[in-house]
């Protein structure tokens, strides 16, 4: 069972890795149109549209700056701690170490 945790693991902190690179690859925009940018407005955007919907982006001047993003990604951090550590705990109950 503890190929479980450290599965599930995995898997959240890929994808923790995928909306960061999404934050990242804003800052570039033609990189949404390659492949790579595509795939991961196509992993990450159903995540971070809901933050999108309800915290709009501060307007610096003649720039706005997304901050729901940042506020999705450090939701995120305690999202996948606190998943993690319900797995864990759910696994200690049944008696796997």
């Amino acid at each position: 069972m503890l190929t479980l945790f450290i599965l599930i693991s995995w898997v959240l902190r890929l994808y923790g890795y995928a909306l960061f690179a999404r934050i990242l690859m804003s800052w570039f925009p033609d990189l949404g149109e390659m492949w790579i940018g595509r795939v991961l407005i196509a992993i990450t955007e159903p995540y971070f549209a809901p933050f999108r919907r309800f915290i709009p982006p501060l307007s610096l001047g003649g720039a706005y700056l997304d901050i729901a993003s940042l506020i999705g990604l450090i939701a995120y951090m305690f999202v996948d701690r606190a998943v993690l550590w319900l797995v864990q705990t759910v696994l200690q109950m049944f008696g796997f170490q």
